[in-house]
C-alpha cells in the first residue's frame, strides 16, 4: 500500500471488521500464534485495532504490543482503543514499512489482511525479519489470496519457512 485508504473507505472497513469479530472473535485465530505472558508483538497493519484486546489478553501486562499501520486515522482508533481499554501497553506507529524497533526484539509479528496490499513486499519482510527474535513467529492470513500464495510471498525470499498448519493462519520461522 502506498497511502493510506480515504477517510470514508476507513470508516467502512473498521465497521465492517466490527461486525467480523462478533462472528469470529480474535483471540481464537490468535491461540494459534503461541503467544504467552510477557511476549512482545508486533501487529503490523493493524488497520483500527481488531486484534489489540485479544492481544492484550494473551500477553498480559508485562507484554508489550506494538500498533503499525500506514493510515493515521487506524493510529488514532487504536489509542482510543488502548484508552479506553486501559492498555498501557500499547504503543503505535505511523509507518509503511520502517518500524524503528530495535532488532531481534519482537517475539511475535501480525500480518493480518494486509499482505495483498503490500507494495514493497521485499522491504517489508526484510524489516519483519530483522525485528523478530530467533526463535520468533511471522503469523499470516489474508483472505485475498490463496494458501500457496501466501506461502509462495513469504518463502520466496529465502528468510522464512512455513512452519506446520494452523486451521486459520499461517505462521512462519525464521530460517
Amino acid at each position: 500500500m502506498d497511502k493510506p485508504q480515504s477517510g470514508l473507505s476507513f470508516k467502512m472497513m473498521s465497521l465492517m471488521f466490527k461486525f467480523r469479530d462478533l462472528i469470529r472473535p480474535r483471540g481464537n485465530i490468535l491461540r494459534e500464534v503461541g503467544l504467552k505472558p510477557g511476549d512482545r508483538v508486533l501487529d503490523f497493519g493493524c488497520g483500527p485495532g481488531g486484534y489489540i484486546p485479544a492481544t492484550a489478553r494473551l500477553i498480559g501486562k508485562s507484554g508489550e504490543i506494538y500498533a503499525l499501520d500506514i493510515n493515521p486515522q487506524a493510529i488514532e482508533s487504536v489509542r482510543k482503543l488502548a484508552t479506553k481499554k486501559k492498555l498501557g501497553n500499547v504503543e503505535t506507529i505511523v509507518s509503511d514499512c520502517a518500524t524503528g524497533l530495535t532488532g531481534a526484539t519482537m517475539d511475535a509479528v501480525l500480518l493480518y489482511d494486509v499482505l495483498h496490499h503490500l507494495k514493497k513486499l521485499d522491504d517489508v519482510l526484510s524489516e519483519l525479519y530483522r525485528v523478530l527474535k530467533p526463535e520468533g513467529v511471522l503469523s499470516v492470513t489474508d483472505h485475498h489470496l490463496t494458501e500457496a500464495e501466501i506461502a509462495a510471498r513469504i518463502t520466496g525470499t529465502g528468510r522464512f519457512r512455513l512452519l506446520p498448519e494452523s486451521k486459520r493462519v499461517y505462521n512462519f520461522s525464521k530460517v
